[in-house]
């Protein structure tokens, strides 16, 4: 089996860059959006929250790709990447029109959920900045290059903003495969960005574009069937079986592709899931992480993107995929023990739930 080659540390200005929108989250904690009085807040985004992990938890060298809009709410988000460890310098900044009418930072109203109540996202994020990026937006052959990028994450929440972010994601992908970085892509899909006439269309398009520029693919079996049109070729097999052979349609599909992974989650509640992760890599290697049965959850936004970065960690320093697999599926299960969209989790935290799973650390 065949997992994608890193380039060396020393060679690079960043192990990690993210390439997404960066949301204020307004979270109301125990009680409900409708009836709160107060928010916490926190920075998050479903690509961003992997470089911050990788910063704060694994100890990487990363930054953000996004734009903001230079008023009190951007430079509070920008405060809150720095506080996560992450090279704000990449932001592009947008002037405020006072009203927020031509472009505006994006806010995030969540619910954690309880029990038979489930988590609720509630986004208000139209004319965003990053929604308007370009793939002239950033100096990619600096960035690629000449400084240097070892892995770059984005995914579907992201392309899925616009045409133009679309064709954001799609340049820098092209840009970071071609100077030797490995590229994720998350098919993370929100149904509220397709809306109306064309939409379908347009998801199929972008995640397709998506996948086609991937080294390592992060997405479940409905995102295959639904975005891509890949179908198990026999329903009634064995889950993993299943997942092997759309992983190896996949790779027939996509040349580019190297890994395909999948976190699992039956959930009893919102308070209560079974947890863990599968990956296929190519040339044949098949791998399961320990399942955490009756895993209790504090806040499950970020469960996703944590086993993102504990993958991610585990590749960039030598790790094979088991052991990739035991770091993303513990930390994605540490992520979600605690509030907000970004990981609290400690690296000896990690380490000491992936070992006990039975497997070797990374080296």
């Amino acid at each position: 089996m065949s997992l994608p080659p890193v380039l060396p540390a020393a060679q690079c200005r960043y192990d990690a860059v993210a390439l997404g929108e960066v949301m204020l989250r307004l979270d109301p904690g125990a009680t409900r959006i409708r009836a709160a009085r107060s928010f916490d807040v926190w920075e998050g985004g479903g690509e961003y929250n992997v470089a911050r992990a990788l910063s704060r938890t694994f100890g990487h060298r990363t930054a953000v790709l996004t734009a903001l809009v230079d008023n009190e709410v951007g430079r509070l988000l920008e405060s809150l990447i720095m506080a996560g460890g992450v090279d704000p310098s990449w932001i592009r900044w947008r002037d405020f029109d006072g009203t927020g009418t031509a472009t505006r930072n994006a806010l995030n109203f969540t619910e954690r959920g309880f029990g038979v109540r489930g988590a609720l996202g509630v986004s208000d994020r139209g004319h965003s900045a990053a929604s308007q990026l370009g793939p002239a937006d950033f100096d990619l052959e600096e960035l690629f290059g000449v400084r240097g990028v070892r892995w770059l994450h984005t995914g579907g929440i992201f392309a899925g903003l616009s045409a133009s972010a679309s064709a954001c994601a799609g340049a820098a992908m092209e840009r970071a495969r071609a100077a030797g970085a490995v590229v994720s892509v998350d098919l993370n899909f929100r149904p509220s960005l397709f809306r109306g006439d064309g939409g379908a269309e347009r998801a199929r398009a972008t995640f397709h574009g998506l996948a086609g520029g991937a080294d390592v693919l992060v997405g479940g079996f409905q995102d295959f069937a639904d975005r891509l049109g890949v179908h198990a070729p026999d329903a009634a097999a064995p889950e993993a079986e299943r997942f092997a052979a759309v992983a190896e349609l996949l790779m027939e599909r996509y040349p580019r592709l190297r890994v395909v992974a999948s976190t699992v989650r039956r959930a009893t509640s919102a308070s209560v899931n079974d947890w863990g992760a599968r990956a296929y890599a190519r040339g044949g290697g098949y791998a399961e992480s320990r399942v955490f049965r009756d895993l209790a959850i504090f806040d499950r936004v970020g469960g996703g993107d944590g086993f993102v970065a504990g993958f991610a960690h585990a590749v960039l320093d030598g790790g094979d995929l088991q052991t990739a697999l035991e770091y993303g599926a513990a930390h994605g299960a540490l992520a979600m023990t605690t509030p907000g969209d970004g990981s609290m989790a400690s690296l000896a935290e990690v380490r000491s739930l992936a070992a006990d799973a039975g497997h070797g650390e990374s080296r």
